[in-house]
């Protein structure tokens, strides 16, 4: 067993928030299984395995034992809350409407979202900030669409949605946004219940309602709200599109898996995690442990072969709307740089606020001209 310093669950390098901290790149080095502390605002300091590799990441992420335990506070029908037999009924319930079928469907009112929020953008002038009026808008749109809540609701459910993916929000505060995200949604739920609209949640409440509570129906509505709100984050080649947009989710991971817990013994090659042990996995480490040996994943090639990557996560809790994700960046990238050719920032790189505490990496804001 190997014992060192603590390592925050994101794993950032201070230095370059890109990058891992030095020493999940020694975790992929070590024989043994690396014990650290981890420190939580949520959970508090605890102990937890360390993983930083590729194949140890998805090897513990797709096993059944891995369980979510208690990393999120429990919320009837978020698909987090749940493990094993529960989760699957769950997520069976709404796999159907997040394929890629369905996001090649969704194309031409991810198209909109994003025109909207370009005119937006052109409006404000040189000095807008992308993720005030690009980043924020698109995917808020897009899910606001899909669950089918009035589009003037949008800048509150963003003010609560950045609550909840803080981590250095207090448990207090995200229980209270929690709560009233839930009454809210409990409206919405008892409006598709007397007239079902054709969206996920009318769809989920008409073919399952039978099967889910509302409490339950209120909290998918919630998770999907959640979920769905920071895609667009962080070429105007379009054949050099998609793999364009998954060398960004292969280097900047920017989902961070949540610690999970061993509700039973996990082999990890010759090594052993055991019944009761915290997991913190990084893929933001495991992205870079990829490649041949004389080329670097520490660097952003967007014209390199396409590389696996676990950014979406893997296993039972893999993201459910990793195909939308990828839709509205396909078609949200190409079109900011075609609008806006000369597109640059108008301070250093090095004066932007990145936000590496919370759930989703990203920034406070990117001021840019063009």
């Amino acid at each position: 067993m190997t014992e060192s310093g603590a390592i925050p669950i994101a794993g950032r390098a201070a230095e370059c928030p890109f990058d891992p901290v030095p020493e999940l790149y020694e975790a992929q080095k070590d024989e043994e299984l690396r014990r650290v502390k981890v420190p939580s605002p949520m959970l508090g300091e605890f102990d937890a395995v360390v993983l930083a590799r590729y194949e140890d990441v998805k090897t513990v992420l797709a096993d059944g034992a891995l369980q979510m335990g208690g990393s999120m506070p429990y919320q009837a029908g978020n698909l987090l809350s749940y493990d094993g037999p529960e989760h699957t009924r769950l997520r069976r319930m709404l796999t159907g409407s997040f394929t890629a079928r369905r996001a090649r469907e969704l194309k031409p009112q991810i198209m909109g979202a994003v025109e909207s929020s370009l005119d937006e953008v052109e409006k404000a002038g040189p000095g807008a900030d992308l993720v005030q009026l690009f980043c924020t808008p698109i995917p808020t749109l897009v899910i606001c669409e899909l669950l089918g809540v009035p589009y003037s609701d949008r800048e509150e459910f963003q003010r609560r949605t950045q609550v909840a993916l803080d981590f250095d929000t207090s448990r207090e505060e995200q229980m209270r946004q929690a709560a009233e995200m839930e009454a809210y949604m409990a409206e919405l739920v008892a409006r598709h219940s007397e007239a079902p609209g054709d969206n996920v949640l009318g769809r989920v409440v008409r073919d399952f309602g039978d099967q889910l509570t509302d409490t339950e129906l209120a909290g998918i509505g919630n998770m999907l709200l959640i979920a769905g709100h920071e895609t667009i984050a962080s070429t105007d080649d379009p054949s050099a599109t998609d793999g364009a947009v998954e060398e960004l989710l292969r280097l900047c991971a920017p989902a961070t898996i949540l610690p999970r817990q061993a509700a039973g013994n996990i082999r990890v090659g010759d090594r052993e995690i055991e019944e009761g042990e915290r997991v913190v996995a990084s893929v933001l480490a495991a992205n870079r442990d990829l490649g041949a040996d004389d080329e670097s994943l520490d660097r952003l090639d967007v014209r390199r072969p396409p590389q696996r990557h676990l950014a979406f996560g893997f296993g039972p809790h893999q993201c459910l709307g990793q195909q939308l994700a990828r839709m509205e960046l396909r078609v949200a990238l190409p079109e900011l740089f075609r609008r806006f050719p000369t597109l640059r920032l108008t301070v250093p790189h090095e004066e932007l606020d990145y936000r590496t505490n919370a759930l989703v990496f990203g920034v406070s804001s990117l001021p840019a001209t063009w």
